[in-house]
């Protein structure tokens, strides 16, 4: 392969030429500025990050036109959360309705609107082949019916970080799940902005809420114990997950708090906490108030990540309360099984 302009010899992954500087595939990079401009233009910002993005890979790291790039990604990412487009379908929302119609009208919205994005994951054979692996560890332990709706749960979650990295034009793969450690899903860029990792971050739990809901309701349809298991196991996994460390979802939605902001999130744990007296939320806010004392902060705030944060620890720890021994929901009955009918004969009068 030889430079287009000086015709020095380049290796097939050369981004420019050493010699001339010249960019390889200025041509592409002209062509996906185009495609971006004009998306921006029509309100398109996830198309526009997304072909700044695929830009990006296109440009050495230490080159001026990456640093602009990346420039332009933080404002567009800024812009697209200020318009308050949300592939979450929760922003600023994530608390629990307050009945139990509106928790499964809540649940048929969350299915009719996300359903055919939902079933984009399954497509892809590593998804579905490590989805078998994880179904079958948790059947040895809790039988088929637990495992199945663990699993469909932990999906969901992982689909909600899918969703919210295409929002922001980020490549991402589809979720591959590890038995026993849940699922990961592995993008190709890191999020331009804090504020963009936070909410790449708690759009996880956010889905993962959404799923709760979604067995608390058909706890509600059924009385099924099954299904009170599968709220109050998934909401504990999802508040761990809230957990501000490393690169968990509740550390990535840290990274966009200022100081004030991270102690006011410590609050909302000490009193969801104290009125709950939860060992797993002790433990997020012990690791929280750490993060808080030790951690450097941003000093622009982020509204929204403050928000999503304190109320999916409220709406997660409500659901959380729906308590189902996991032994007895393993044997329970089918879902679709109705109650055997009272046959004992009445009292006589």
């Amino acid at each position: 392969m030889a430079c287009p302009q000086c015709q020095a010899p380049l290796a097939a992954s050369d981004l420019n030429c050493t010699n001339c500087h010249y960019l390889v595939h200025s041509a592409e990079l002209k062509s996906l500025a185009q495609q971006a401009q004009s998306a921006a233009d029509t309100g398109d910002l996830s198309t526009a990050l997304a072909c700044w993005r695929k830009a990006l890979e296109l440009l050495p790291e230490n080159s001026k036109q990456y640093a602009a790039i990346q420039a332009k990604l933080a404002e567009l990412s800024d812009r697209l959360q200020q318009s308050g487009n949300s592939p979450t379908g929760a922003e600023g929302k994530a608390a629990t309705p307050k009945t139990p119609w509106g928790i499964i009208a809540a649940v048929v919205i969350f299915v009719i609107t996300k359903g055919k994005f939902l079933l984009l994951g399954l497509s892809k054979s590593s998804t579905l082949f490590t989805m078998l692996l994880a179904f079958g560890v948790y059947w040895t332990a809790w039988g088929w019916q637990f495992a199945g709706g663990i699993v469909l749960c932990t999906y969901i979650h992982e689909m909600g970080h899918v969703a919210a990295l295409r929002h922001f034009g980020i490549p991402a793969s589809a979720p591959m799940f590890l038995p026993g450690l849940g699922a990961i899903v592995r993008m190709k860029q890191y999020p331009a902005t804090p504020s963009e990792d936070a909410y790449v971050g708690l759009a996880g739990p956010i889905w993962g809420l959404g799923a709760s809901c979604a067995t608390y309701a058909l706890y509600l349809w059924t009385q099924n114990p099954l299904f009170a298991a599968l709220t109050h196991l998934n909401s504990l996994i999802n508040v761990f997950n809230l957990m501000p460390l490393f690169s968990l979802d509740g550390g990535r939605g840290f990274r966009a708090l200022t100081s004030s902001q991270r102690w006011l999130a410590v609050l909302a744990l000490g009193i969801a906490w104290y009125y709950t007296h939860d060992g797993l939320l002790l433990l997020v806010l012990i690791v929280a108030a750490a993060k808080t004392l030790a951690g450097a902060a941003p000093e622009k705030p982020d509204q929204s990540a403050l928000v999503k944060y304190v109320l999916l620890v409220a709406a997660l720890m409500t659901l959380s309360a729906i308590t189902e021994p996991i032994a007895r929901a393993a044997t329970a009955p089918p879902a679709n099984t109705a109650p055997a009918a009272n046959t004992a004969p009445a009292p006589a009068n």
